[in-house]
């Protein structure tokens, strides 16, 4: 679902590529066609702590319709990380995040970002497999902003079938949407959830697992996270995005 003013990618770093999946990642059995699942309910996401840790992406000035994509606080050592899909970072430059955004407010404050990170596979072919990046951000008053809002675990070998709880801001809406449903296998590498009115700008939304409150996924992958507003895809979290966070943790030191 990509935003009409971040669509491609150019990383400034790159690690990991999609050959030699463990053994512990999903079959490379050939890709099938998924039956629609139920569609879950969206509605304006409460405010809450992990709602908090999911913000929006601004080009420019923290303002009213100017938010792009969608991002979320990733838990690091480092404490300055968030996470969001490759296709919605151009160059960091100029972008800043503001976690718990709504209405035109920036509740957390807003927190630049200072460096990108994609992998190999996304920086040389676009791999919809490894669409995914980790942002650096900088200081917002002396304080780092896990420290603020706090930060999602990263959640690896998850089985495809999941219960998750898919936050994102539509480029139209100054609120993020909640939606709980079911996910699937979509292909080898890509999750897909069926949730209603997740359009351009929900792009880099977080799947947050409903057991065990991990980030297992964001909005992207396959048809840049869907070609419709009813169904949304996630590159599937296996080593590669773990190789890309150690490389971001050591960068971001």
């Amino acid at each position: 679902m990509p935003s009409a003013s971040a669509s491609s990618s150019a990383p400034a770093a790159g690690g990991g590529d999609e050959a030699g999946r463990p053994a512990g990642a999903p079959s490379t059995a050939a890709p099938q066609a998924v039956a629609p699942a139920a569609l879950g309910t969206t509605t304006p996401a409460p405010a809450n702590t992990e709602s908090s840790r999911v913000g929006a992406l601004f080009v420019g000035a923290v303002a009213a319709g100017n938010h792009s994509c969608t991002a979320s606080v990733l838990h690091s050592s480092t404490k300055n990380l968030i996470l969001t899909a490759a296709h919605c970072i151009v160059t960091p430059d100029g972008l800043s995040f503001a976690p718990g955004y709504h209405d035109g407010q920036a509740p957390y404050g807003s927190w630049p970002v200072t460096k990108a990170y994609t992998t190999t596979g996304w920086s040389q072919g676009g791999d919809p497999d490894e669409d995914f990046a980790i942002l650096q951000v900088g200081q917002n008053g002396g304080r780092n902003i896990e420290d603020v809002v706090g930060g999602n675990i990263l959640g690896l070998q998850v089985d495809f079938s999941t219960v998750v709880r898919l936050y994102g801001y539509p480029d139209t809406s100054e609120v993020p949407l909640l939606c709980t449903n079911a996910t699937s296998r979509q292909d080898t590498y890509q999750r897909r959830i069926d949730c209603p009115s997740y359009a351009a700008g929900t792009s880099g939304g977080p799947w947050i697992d409903t057991d065990t409150a991990k980030v297992v996924g964001v909005i992207g992958g396959y048809q840049q996270g869907g070609d419709t507003d009813d169904t949304s895809y996630s590159a599937y979290f296996d080593h590669t995005i773990e190789d890309l966070y150690q490389q971001a943790v050591a960068g971001s030191a």
